[in-house]
């Protein structure tokens, strides 16, 4: 099985894709740096709690919703 990391950040990206917005675009509405997205996108980064509420958010999904994709 793969990585939690990499499930993740696959999850992250489909549904920002379904956004329809750039991985500028979606750091700047999360808050969060365009590099560190980028590294939560391609499992390098092991997210904190509090920037997986931020994703969630962003997205307007509930983290269960979030998690069900990984």
């Amino acid at each position: 099985m793969e990585d939690i990391r990499v499930r993740f950040g696959n999850a992250v990206r489909q549904r920002r894709h379904k956004l329809g917005v750039s991985q500028e675009a979606f750091a700047d509405m999360c808050e969060l740096d365009r590099t560190y997205i980028g590294g939560i996108e391609r499992g390098e980064r092991n997210v904190a709690l509090v920037n997986i509420e931020k994703i969630a958010k962003t997205l307007n999904l509930k983290l269960s919703e979030l998690f069900s994709g990984v």
